[in-house]
């Protein structure tokens, strides 16, 4: 098992660095001049050079892509164009409010797409069947500003019972040592503010989360109606065993291998996702602060940005990896 782990994570070492190459090519490439965006129309080309030139936009492209590689060797992502703030600096303070949301927004994808594929398969061909697919079909296929449009139409204009912007009410006040609204609320046993918080935390997570709802739901009945059809399947259910130990403990381990796949892609879709869900709703996380980075052509902080979720991408994937042989010790023989 550990040469297997270990073989995973020598990957992440030439994945990430061809990230790295893709990423500022990308940056580098796209048109605009970040001197001008900050300086205005009205800069005349002194200041403007003399900005360039301080920034590093005057060197020709091999310096600047090696003092960016360099930086990157050494954990230094820079200074932003727009805050002067040091991105490591940046990014920490915002990764928590975005690892809250996503995580929330997994837990309901996870809860409710194993539950709704689950009873699918069970009942497969009833009513209930046709209507949890009903369901994951509309969740596929309704983008995610347009559900987070109508969220806040109904449970915050219509029926006003949930807010729409920020992590907690301004009338609120709660310590924050690890960015972390719910876990900070629980360690100060503060139960009001934590209400709160989970108040805020409800329509984005059930925004962000929809859609990889939908597609858990689907994966995991396609895989547990494959895997009722086995024999061991039918031995366990002659041998008396109860439909719920059944299904539980012998249909679902072997059918949660597929579905952990797209639980692993899911997540990491979420962080990009978030983007989007973030700024509809004012939440102060990473996808905020990229959105303002683009917006402001400061390609220091989208390069960050881009890399942090690259990187949370290829360990979810990793962690996946490793899931998986420890639920089937074929595949970390075969590889």
């Amino acid at each position: 098992m550990k040469f297997f782990i270990l073989r995973r994570l020598a990957l992440l070492i030439p994945t990430l660095a061809g990230i790295s190459v893709v990423v500022f090519l990308m940056i580098y490439l796209v048109p605009g001049d970040p001197a001008q965006v900050m300086l205005g129309e009205r800069a005349n080309a002194e200041t403007l050079a003399a900005l360039r030139q301080d920034m590093g936009l005057d060197q020709p492209f091999h310096v600047q892509f090696g003092r960016f590689f360099g930086d990157l060797i050494s954990g230094d992502l820079g200074r932003s164009f727009r805050t002067h703030e040091k991105i490591t600096v940046e990014i920490l303070h915002r990764f928590p409010a975005t690892i809250e949301l996503t995580m929330a927004a997994m837990l309901f994808a996870i809860i409710g797409g194993l539950g709704l594929g689950m009873i699918s398969a069970v009942r497969r061909g009833g009513m209930v069947d046709y209507l949890a697919m009903m369901v994951a079909t509309a969740g596929i296929s309704m983008p995610v500003f347009w559900l987070a449009l109508v969220l806040i139409l109904l449970f915050a204009v219509e029926i006003p019972l949930l807010p729409v912007s920020g992590r907690l009410s301004a009338s609120m006040y709660l310590q924050s040592p690890t960015g972390l609204y719910i876990v900070d609320a629980l360690l100060a046993g503060d139960f009001v503010a934590l209400g709160d918080v989970l108040r805020h935390l409800m329509l984005p997570a059930i925004c962000l989360g929809t859609i990889p709802l939908a597609v858990i739901a689907r994966m995991t009945r396609s895989s547990l109606l494959e895997i009722l059809g086995e024999d061991y399947i039918r031995t366990a259910r002659a041998k008396g065993l109860s439909p719920l130990i059944v299904l539980v403990r012998h249909a679902m381990r072997n059918a949660f291998i597929p579905t952990l796949t797209v639980i692993a892609l899911e997540f990491g879709y979420l962080l990009g996702g978030a983007i989007i869900t973030e700024t509809i709703f004012a939440w102060p996380g990473i996808g905020r602060w990229l959105f303002l980075a683009v917006l402001a052509r400061d390609f220091k902080a989208v390069q960050g940005g881009v890399l942090l979720i690259a990187t949370l991408f290829i360990t979810v994937n990793l962690i996946a990896d490793v899931l998986y042989a420890w639920l089937d010790p074929r595949i970390r023989y075969s590889k």
